[in-house]
């Protein structure tokens, strides 16, 4: 047994709406425990798939195995340690707005108690804080490290190739819930006729906004990393860093 595809990233870029969503169709098998295994951002070197096998209940009727852990993406050593597993694995990106994206991962580890700056201090002070991970990544402060999607994506069609990287936008599966979900199922290679009930992509209500200034200077800092990516995607992205366009 292989696990066929990963959804990988992006955090708060809507994976666990996509989770429940494929978790609906009857030839997609996703853990039965829970939806983030979190098994190849770790940095023991003997890893044991049996261990990662038996999150998976795989049934009769399911034609792919999958999981959903965003961190892969940004994990630097996570797609090498995927690669040797299955180095046929599908990947699944969907990527939001990156100062949007930053924002919503404050306000998460917010509430979960891991984070007791405000928004902007925390921005000033993200480089500070992440070097106390050093040589690996911060796995709470890097909210906008995470959000240079540029290289991580590139990273994944060096490694993977083309081909076995889907990209979606967050506000795709939002407003375009059938169409990108038609278009997941067809990457995978199931039944693509399959329609699951919409649902709600982002589900959080912020009780304070971003100070717009700082939205500002977060947009002119991914503004060149953004322009990147437009480069590798061979699509337009003007909404994240023109709040005109």
């Amino acid at each position: 047994m292989l696990v066929d595809f990963v959804i990988g990233g992006t955090q708060k870029g809507g994976t666990s709406a996509l989770d429940s969503f494929l978790r609906q169709h009857p030839e997609i098998c996703m853990p039965a425990t829970r939806k983030e295994l979190h098994f190849f951002d770790r940095e023991e070197e003997n890893r044991d798939y049996k261990e990662y096998h038996a999150a998976f209940k795989p049934k009769g009727q399911h034609r792919v195995i999958g999981e959903a852990s965003p961190i892969y993406m940004y994990w630097e050593t996570a797609p090498y340690r995927i690669w040797k597993y299955n180095p046929k694995m599908k990947w699944i990106l969907a990527l939001r707005n990156p100062v949007e994206r930053a924002f919503s991962a404050w306000n998460m580890e917010t509430k979960r108690g891991k984070e007791k700056l405000p928004f902007t201090e925390a921005i000033e002070r993200e480089a500070e804080r992440c070097r106390e991970a050093l040589p690996l990544q911060h796995r709470v402060y890097s909210y906008v490290d995470r959000g240079f999607y540029a290289h991580q994506v590139r990273r994944l069609f060096n490694i993977f190739g083309r081909d076995s990287v889907l990209v979606l936008l967050s506000k795709e599966l939002r407003n375009e819930h059938q169409k990108t979900l038609r278009r997941v199922f067809e990457f995978l290679g199931i039944d693509s006729s399959f329609v699951p009930p919409q649902a709600s992509v982002f589900e959080q209500e912020y009780a304070d906004e971003m100070d717009s200034q700082l939205r500002a200077r977060l947009s002119k800092t991914f503004y060149f990393d953004v322009k990147e990516l437009e480069t590798l995607l061979g699509r337009k992205l003007s909404t994240w860093y023109d709040q005109q366009a």
